[in-house]
This record gives structure tokens, sequence and C-alpha cells, in this order.
């Protein structure tokens, strides 16, 4: 199986984890991930604050190029996903303003988007049935006994209209996914509760006092770790926890720890509060 793939500028950087495990777990299970060619930043969650305009060119430029391949996007950052998926909604709902940016941008790249393109976001992709059934079956290391909570924050169900794959107000494809794994998950109802977002630096002290309440939650509800798919809900927990020490892994960390991968060290090293003790207390390295 071939996608299209997005890795935004996270997985080339502060979440590198989550991009080689994401690949990893691809290879092992026989997709090809095809990247972008050429593909520049998405303005991600801050742009839309700065410049209008901008907002919806860049990413836009990224589905054009997309588009031409072909293939289905697969995208795994959340932030990308979102402002991915509500372009693509702004461009189909075909208003003045998205004809002149859907104009502008094609004067740069060469044609206009078509609004035909399949935009899933990783969580999405594995969730399928095809993909599942096959996970199942790779299976050699099931998480038996890992007590977890799944985490999806604000980005990935929100504004529903545009992005959500899941119910937006009870998503359970996380959920299911870790329970297919084997991992025991954990009741709870803050999985969709904001971590602060892109407040990180303009505000961090609210995103210590929401991020701290997420990591008191999760142990109330009895889990070891939490488990996200949003590389700036990973940071903003995984480094403002006052020594607590709770793992923050992404799914396809557990997925490749199910798996057996043997490269899992060059991941699980990057993290700030180190879930390796955790998985080798339950034989998962």
């Amino acid at each position: 199986m071939k996608v299209g793939y997005y890795p935004g500028c996270s997985l080339h950087s502060t979440a590198a984890d989550y991009g080689l495990s994401t690949e990893a777990v691809c290879r092992q299970m026989n997709i090809e991930l095809a990247e972008i060619p050429d593909w520049n930043c998405c303005g991600a969650t801050p742009a839309h604050s700065t410049n209008e305009f901008l907002a919806k060119a860049l990413p836009l430029r990224n589905l054009v190029l997309a588009e031409g391949t072909g293939l289905d996007l697969v995208v795994p950052c959340t932030g990308c996903y979102n402002v991915c998926r509500q372009t693509h909604g702004f461009i189909n709902r075909g208003s003045a303003k998205a004809h002149d940016v859907n104009g502008t941008v094609a004067s740069i790249v060469g044609k206009k988007y078509q609004g035909q393109l399949k935009i899933m976001h990783l969580l999405e992709f594995f969730s399928q049935d095809e993909i599942m059934g096959d996970l199942k079956t790779r299976v050699i290391r099931p998480l038996t006994g890992l007590r977890v909570v799944p985490y999806y924050g604000c980005l990935m169900m929100r504004p529903a209209e545009d992005v959500a794959f899941d119910d937006p107000e009870q998503p359970q494809k996380l959920d299911r996914m870790l329970e297919t794994l084997g991992a025991e998950v954990k009741p709870w109802s803050y999985k969709m509760d904001c971590c602060g977002g892109s407040f990180a630096i303009p505000k961090a002290d609210i995103v210590t006092d929401l991020t701290g309440e997420l990591v008191k939650q999760a142990k109330r509800a009895g889990a070891e770790a939490m488990v996200t798919a949003c590389p700036l809900c990973q940071a903003n927990i995984d480094t403002r926890q006052a020594n607590s020490g709770m793992p923050i892994l992404y799914f396809t960390e557990l997925i490749a720890a199910a798996l057996g991968l043997p490269e899992q060290n060059s991941w699980l090293a990057k993290h700030i509060s180190d879930p390796r003790p955790l998985l080798k207390s339950h034989e998962l390295i």
C-alpha cells in the first residue's frame, strides 16, 4: 500500500520520536509513505492570528502538491491535519475569498486545488478495517496489563464540520486501537480537554496548570501512561510535569512495542519523562 505523506515540521524536529516510530511501523506493515515533494510549513496553529492569507495559502500549496500525486494524503501531526482539513473545506465551500486564495496560489504553483484529495489523520488511516485487521495479526507482544488513557486533545475533532473523523464529543478510535494492541484502556473525562496548545510560550503558567490537571486526572483514573497522536500535546505535557514521571507516548510507539520492533530505543530515548522503565516492566522492550 502506498499513500502520500505530509510529516510537517514537528516530525523532523521536536516530534522526531513520532516520526521515527511512524516510519518504522509503516515499514514493518509494508505501507509506503510517499512524502509530498517540496512541502512547506503549513502555518500550524499560530498563522491565523498573524496573516489571514498565509494561514490558508501555506497549507493550500501543500494540498495542491499532494493532489498532484494521485494518492490519498496521510498527516500525523494533529495541528497540520487540522489546518489541511479546514483549508480543504474552505476551498470547497467556494466563497469569493476562497477563489482568490486558490487563484493566487495557482499563479505560484501552476495549478489550482480541485478539492478532490482525501486527507486522513494518521490515527484515522490506521483505524481503517483493513489496516486494523492486518495490525492485529502482527502483534507479537500484546500490551497486556499496561494501563493507559487515550488523549485526543482539541484539534483532532474540532471544528467537527471540517476535521472530525470520529464522534467529536466522545471519540473512540484511539481507545479501540489501544485495546486491539492489548492495553487496558481506563475511562476518564479528560480525553479532549485542552493542554494549552500554542500558549506554551506567551502564557506558560496557563499551560502548566492545564497539563498538570491532565496528568493528575490520568493518574486518578489508574493510568500508567497517557497516549496521544498530537506533537503539541505530547510536548506540552511531557515537558511540564514537575517530576511526576507520567510517560506521554505516541500511539505509534505502542504499535511498535506490540510489533516487537528492535529499534525502539532510537525514539523512546527522546522523551523527557522516560517511558522505557515502564515498558521494560511490562516486558515490551
